[in-house]
């Protein structure tokens, strides 16, 4: 059991032409609803230089603080829009 932060890595598969909608739906995401949940740490955005893939890198207090994220209703208002846009794979993990 993680005892420290844990780490949450999205990885967005995302048509270049739409990276940019993509990147500010995230923006305002982490914005309006992530930054003011319990247990979040920081977030950061790393968009490909291609374009074709935006990473989510965020950091968190435990596996239970990212299943309360993915359940908040306010969070879960957002899936369909970025999965309108982008492909998902996430991975949670801790530093070594």
């Amino acid at each position: 059991m993680t005892t420290g932060t844990v780490i949450l890595l999205n990885s967005l598969k995302v048509d270049p032409s739409n990276q940019a909608a993509l990147i500010a739906l995230l923006k305002q995401n982490v914005d309006t609803v992530v930054s003011k949940l319990d247990g979040w740490h920081g977030t950061r955005l790393i968009a490909a230089m291609d374009g074709s893939r935006v990473t989510i890198y965020s950091e968190w207090d435990s596996p239970a603080a990212v299943d309360a994220m993915r359940a908040d209703p306010r969070m879960q208002a957002y899936f369909p829009r970025i999965s309108e846009l982008a492909s998902l794979d996430s991975t949670l993990g801790e530093l070594v």
